[in-house]
């Protein structure tokens, strides 16, 4: 037997091999692998800025500050907004690609509710049946172009609301949004910026969220 053919019977082998243990599912993460998007929004008017959100990967490799900065948001003015409950199909929100990255374990999130205002951090476990849904193609139908494509749920997407609450959702550009996750955080006790600045948060408040709050309050129990 040459060479060429002892390399392609190892090969076979290994394949073989593979599909006996259970790993079919490799092949189809691995073609799903160049990373997913990290979002996050937030209730009209409820403004939200993202300190860190840092991802732990199921190979226990950290990316931190995977999302910061100001969260997706709606503030109409004349209080025409409903910051109450959640949106049926909520988007990905603001964020950006995890480059690298391999499927998530857990997302750690610290935020200031500038609403409140008040500083939250959360730990989100991302479970292994949500992991099973981003290694599964899915058809979808794309109203932008009218086609039907294959896509994978690659979009996080994380709704932060006061009282802090944590909200998440897997989505993609052409796939309805199916939520996984609800997490209620705790209040960091450092304050904002973990007490680097001297209790300030990093935003005011726009006249609109403004203009809202004052005049209808805080729907702290629809979240």
């Amino acid at each position: 037997m040459n060479n060429a053919a002892r390399l392609i019977k190892k090969v076979t082998v290994l394949l073989f091999g593979l599909v006996l243990s259970g790993c079919t599912q490799c092949f189809a993460q691995s073609s799903n692998h160049e990373g997913w998007f990290l979002g996050f929004g937030a209730p009209d008017y409820m403004e939200v800025w993202i300190e860190t959100a840092d991802v732990v990967d199921i190979q226990e490799r950290v990316f931190r500050r995977a999302g910061a900065g100001i969260a997706s948001i709606q503030t109409p003015p004349d209080n025409k907004g409903k910051p109450a409950g959640w949106p049926e199909n909520p988007g990905g929100g603001k964020g950006r690609d995890v480059t690298g990255a391999d499927l998530p374990r857990l997302i750690y999130v610290r935020w200031q509710s500038l609403a409140e205002p008040q500083t939250y951090e959360a730990y989100i476990v991302i479970p292994e049946s949500a992991r099973e849904i981003m290694r599964k193609p899915e058809k979808a139908f794309c109203r932008a172009d009218a086609k039907w494509i294959t896509d994978y749920r690659n979009d996080i997407g994380i709704g932060l609301a006061p009282g802090g609450i944590a909200k998440v959702w897997l989505g993609g550009p052409c796939l309805k949004s199916i939520e996984i996750a609800r997490v209620v955080g705790t209040i960091s006790k450092k304050g904002p910026s973990q007490g680097k600045n001297e209790g300030r948060y990093a935003l005011p408040l726009s006249p609109e969220s403004q203009a809202y709050i004052e005049k209808f309050g805080i729907p702290y129990d629809s979240w």
